[in-house]
């Protein structure tokens, strides 16, 4: 996922032990198109029917306190997918919709074997939600060059090789 979401935290319990997870929700029930000539997303619909829901626990939980208050948590490894057959734990969202990343710290027992974490409403926990963070996503970029290559391969060969003799 790029840009990264990295998130740091204070005011925890130094000794206390805590899951850092996040989840991506869609923000709406519509479905967008990228309009070029004007520079901005346009809506193209009613949304597809949602991805099955994920939870992404941070690789590195549970934490202490006092390990969240000194460093930045960051979901560098979270990998997204469109593929809703995924079975390698990435998070699946549905092309050409919006998006909210959402952060969810997560109480952790203090001694023993924790349970994994299966439903989040069950465990005690926090929320945060950063509006800025809203995003829509594609499995691919398109622009004019990408489509000349895409679709027009003697217009490519034209073009580069009318480059060369220049």
């Amino acid at each position: 996922m790029f840009p990264t979401c990295r998130v740091s935290f204070n005011g925890l319990k130094a000794d206390s032990r805590y899951a850092v997870l996040m989840d991506i929700v869609p923000v709406d029930n519509k479905r967008y198109r990228y309009a070029y000539h004007r520079s901005c997303w346009l809506v193209a619909g009613k949304a597809d029917p949602p991805a099955p829901a994920r939870l992404y626990i941070h690789p590195d939980s549970p934490f202490t306190g006092e390990q969240l208050r000194k460093q930045v948590v960051s979901f560098e490894k979270v990998k997204l997918t469109n593929n809703d057959m995924d079975r390698h734990g990435h998070l699946v969202l549905n092309s050409m919709h919006k998006y909210q990343p959402r952060i969810h710290l997560v109480k952790r027992p203090d001694s023993g074997t924790a349970k994994q974490i299966v439903d989040l409403e069950k465990e005690p926990h926090k929320t945060f939600v950063f509006p800025e963070a809203i995003f829509t996503a594609v499995t691919a970029y398109q622009n004019q060059l990408s489509w000349i290559y895409a679709g027009h391969c003697s217009l490519e060969y034209i073009l580069w090789d009318s480059q060369i003799d220049k």
